[in-house]
């Protein structure tokens, strides 16, 4: 027979491990034993699990900050950080992994070899494969106009904390599997699954490193695309050391004055299709989405240097709010977060119906939360609607 005690001691050290093994993974510090997985089915959801660490570290970091002396994450820039993380979150939860069916289908069908699943050696032949498949689609992001427009939002905070590496979009995913496929005939999709997870976790931490300071600054404009390892960017050109005495501008070239996440999250595709309708020929209509978001007829695909904006200074965008429309925005935040991690725990059992419900409260709560940081006209109008739609 157990004792009280004993069982208390047990579910200590079992939590204890829990936390400590939640916290590596963070770091990309798991082994091969430990996480490696014949079907898909089996891999955990990693980046979801992440959540409370991720909330964790933030507090750590504003406390860092405060004995510092240094400037405290802006709550209203913080929110809009997390909430495109909770857009991302969601669209996985509609999604319900659709995008790997191609990669399923593609190893199933075309491989090329079939490498033993619990071999050491294909774990690790997946953590290079993936970072170097990361690394072609995020230097896309950069320099493909309609990748750009998805992409943007994650540097659209004119901040550089914890906190960006949670400003994802919603659509990137869409646009960014195919990037990865090339890695199905080899890399067997559980594996595939389980390294992509860790190399998105383990970015979260580079938003505290120079070597992903990617600012407006001319120097530093579409830079360091690396996710685990820096290698690539110095293989292929595209690594800059930070200059100490120069002062990195964050933000878009051209910054949108909102704390929207919605609007955040889309704006960009009209400037794409603007773009588009104002070139004369098919030729240069194709190129204004497939060339850099700098490119001009007659100039190099990504542009020219000479005609790109070199950002010195600019001042921050901040709407100041009243402290108790800050707390009143927290707690409802705080309440949106716990939904969706209800919704995330009992989402397969549900109606794909009853999920995309769930998910467009959440989004509009989101959407909502950021149009009253921005004090916009309608806000208000908006929050009472989700309020009443709520009781």
């Amino acid at each position: 027979m157990f004792t009280n005690e004993t069982l208390s001691v047990s579910f200590g050290a079992d939590l204890s491990r829990d936390i400590l093994r939640g916290l590596a993974q963070m770091f990309y510090m798991v082994s091969p034993q430990e996480t490696t997985f014949e079907e898909p089915e089996e891999v955990p959801k990693y980046f979801r699990q992440a959540w409370p660490y991720f909330l964790a570290f933030l507090i750590v970091e504003n406390v860092l900050l405060w004995m510092e002396d240094k400037t405290l994450i802006r709550f209203n820039d913080g929110i809009t950080s997390l909430s495109h993380g909770l857009f991302l979150e969601c669209g996985r939860l509609v999604f319900r992994g659709a995008e790997n069916v191609a990669y399923i289908f593609i190893y199933e069908n075309f491989r090329l070899v079939e490498l033993p699943w619990d071999s050491a050696w294909t774990w690790y032949l997946a953590v290079v494969g993936v970072d170097f498949c990361y690394y072609w689609l995020h230097r896309a992001c950069h320099e493909v106009h309609i990748l750009w427009a998805q992409h943007q939002v994650h540097h659209s905070s004119e901040e550089f904390n914890l906190t960006v590496g949670l400003r994802q979009s919603i659509l990137q995913g869409w646009c960014g599997f195919l990037f990865y496929l090339p890695l199905a005939v080899i890399i067997p999709p559980a594996h595939f699954l389980t390294h992509q997870q860790f190399n998105l976790l383990f970015q979260f931490w580079i938003h505290t490193k120079s070597v992903h300071t990617l600012g407006c600054n001319l120097y530093c404009l579409d830079k360091n695309y690396g996710g685990l390892l820096i290698i690539w960017d110095r293989l292929f050109g595209t690594f800059a050391d930070e200059r100490p005495k120069e002062e990195i501008i964050y933000g878009l070239v051209y910054n949108q004055p909102s704390f929207n996440p919605f609007f955040l999250q889309i704006f960009y595709n009209m400037n794409v299709i603007n773009k588009w309708k104002s070139m004369s020929n098919w030729q240069d209509k194709l190129a204004a989405v497939w060339k850099g978001p700098s490119w001009i007829p007659g100039k190099p695909r990504l542009g020219a240097d000479e005609d790109k904006l070199d950002i010195k200074s600019r001042d921050k965008y901040n709407v100041q709010l009243p402290l108790w429309c800050n707390l009143y925005l927290l707690i409802h935040f705080v309440v949106v977060v716990i939904g969706f991690q209800e919704l995330a725990l009992r989402y397969m059992g549900m109606s794909p119906l009853a999920v995309l419900g769930f998910v467009a409260y959440i989004l509009t709560s989101l959407t909502t939360i950021g149009m009253l940081f921005d004090n916009h006209p309608y806000a208000c109008l908006f929050e009472l609607v989700r309020c009443l739609a709520f009781v």
